[in-house]
């Protein structure tokens, strides 16, 4: 009987293993055209990530949370411009994800080396709630792993309006997402 509570410890890990955010950051791309400026794509980012991911058999559950007021570009008046009309982050602080299953990964997972991925899940913006697929892949160091993930979508999937300002010509119908996480083992 010893021997079965041994094994079971042994490979309890490799059944269910859960990581939280040590350190990340979390991006937005879109592409708009400024008068006197042309073609370039507007980025935002963001430290302020917050989150685990418990891990068993391909599922996954947690949820991370990305303070979309901290979110700061290249220029003051774009960053209030979203904060108060597109995201209106007074009353919608949050942006969450809440990941179901992650498609790529080996069981069990790896000390060491890069692995594409696939995490599946859903993002909840200003209280719509969507599936999102984000791609990318996870770097896995010992007790940490680096994931780097992007998805994209149109302002509309959340509901979200196309900025329309004077010196903005034209603002694509894509919204891009990255993250670059730094995840430990709890």
């Amino acid at each position: 009987m010893r021997w079965v509570v041994a094994a079971l410890v042994l490979f309890l890990p490799v059944l269910a293993q859960t990581f939280e955010v040590a350190s990340g950051e979390a991006r937005y791309r879109v592409r708009e055209e400024l008068l006197q400026v042309g073609l370039a794509d507007a980025v935002g980012t963001t430290k302020a990530v917050r989150g685990e991911v418990r891990l068993q058999s391909g599922r996954a559950s947690g949820e991370f949370a990305v303070d979309l007021r901290e979110l700061k570009s290249d220029q003051a008046r774009r960053d209030n411009y979203l904060r108060q009309n597109t995201l209106e982050t007074h009353r919608f602080p949050f942006a969450t994800f809440r990941p179901k299953e992650v498609k790529g990964l080996p069981n069990p997972l790896p000390q060491s080396g890069k692995v594409a991925i696939q995490v599946v899940g859903d993002l909840t913006i200003k209280e719509v709630t969507q599936e999102v697929v984000w791609e990318g892949e996870a770097e896995f160091r010992g007790e940490e792993v680096r994931v780097f993930l992007r998805t994209e979508f149109p302002f509309e999937k959340f509901r979200l309006v196309q900025p329309r300002v004077p010196i903005l010509l034209s603002v694509e119908n894509r919204i891009r997402l990255e993250v670059d996480l730094l995840l430990k083992r709890k």
